[in-house]
């Protein structure tokens, strides 16, 4: 609990909370519009998650349409409220909720993405702290907790989705050609040349599931150096640039979780002004 709670600057969570209830908008909208398409499938069709048969959530129909575009207004009105310092907790919560049933929605029809894990967990355990301003530095355990949650659920993905490589794909998913023939299905400029040594992308297997497994835990060490931190975490962020650019495969929920980690509470320090002096 002494790390769990260590504090940290008000003011992350003010920033994240623009970030986060900015994204979800975007999310809706851009990054995965062909939710919306689930109020067209037939009902016969949804098989719920777990959580989606545990609750009494009802199945996809017309409503999904309505629900998503209420969904993406919610994330942009919470954003100007948060940088306003006018978001109370109900509203968080009430976002998080909403988020998770349209994750339900998405993910009951046998597609399931890894990429929401940290950011599901980030719209949780933001409503937990209190009114925070853009340039509050105090001290707060709150945010020191809610911000290593997030980052626990980050590393998660990394290393539970090394697991699952071993355990549906079997260790022919680093020692075959899995990221071949992804390239050969969604290889983009950047990508397609490597065909010609596929050598490359057989050591890149090895590689990520080196990293997935023994650098990403890194990112929950408290370094004395604050650099360490910024180059672990933007080295994720160019991996994730990385794939897009080579796979189209984008993952920018995760992305917005992993910015958790960044002392975002510098972007609202404010530069002294220069003082005028009278020749």
């Amino acid at each position: 609990m002494r790390w769990m709670a260590s504090p940290l600057p008000a003011a992350r969570i003010a920033w994240l909370r623009v970030v986060a209830y900015a994204f979800v908008p975007v999310d809706l909208l851009l990054t995965t519009p062909w939710v919306f398409d689930h109020a067209q499938v037939p009902g016969a069709l949804y098989q719920p998650l777990r959580i989606g048969r545990l609750l009494p959530l009802p199945t996809p129909g017309p409503w999904v349409t309505a629900f998503g575009l209420a969904l993406a207004a919610a994330g942009a009105a919470c954003a100007v409220l948060a940088a306003r310092r006018r978001l109370p907790s109900w509203a968080g919560w009430l976002v998080a909720l909403a988020y998770l049933q349209w994750m339900v929605v998405a993910f009951s029809y046998g597609k399931v993405d890894h990429d929401r894990i940290g950011y599901l967990v980030l719209l949780a355990v933001l409503p937990t702290v209190g009114r925070v301003g853009l340039r509050d530095r105090t001290p707060s355990e709150a945010a020191g907790w809610a911000v290593r949650a997030t980052a626990l659920a980050v590393v998660a993905t990394y290393a539970l989705a090394a697991v699952a490589k071993i355990r549906f794909g079997g260790w022919d998913w680093v020692d075959g050609a899995t990221l071949t023939r992804a390239v050969v299905r969604r290889g983009t400029a950047f990508s397609e040349p490597l065909l010609d040594h596929t050598w490359v992308l057989h050591a890149f297997q090895y590689v990520l599931m080196g990293v997935e497994l023994l650098v990403a835990p890194l990112l929950l060490v408290r370094w004395r150096r604050e650099q360490v931190t910024w180059v672990l975490t933007a080295g994720f962020l160019a991996f994730h640039v990385m794939t897009f650019a080579a796979l189209t495969i984008v993952f920018l929920p995760h992305c917005v979780a992993l910015l958790a980690l960044l002392p975002l509470e510098r972007l609202g320090d404010r530069r002294p002004r220069r003082r005028l002096v009278p020749a």
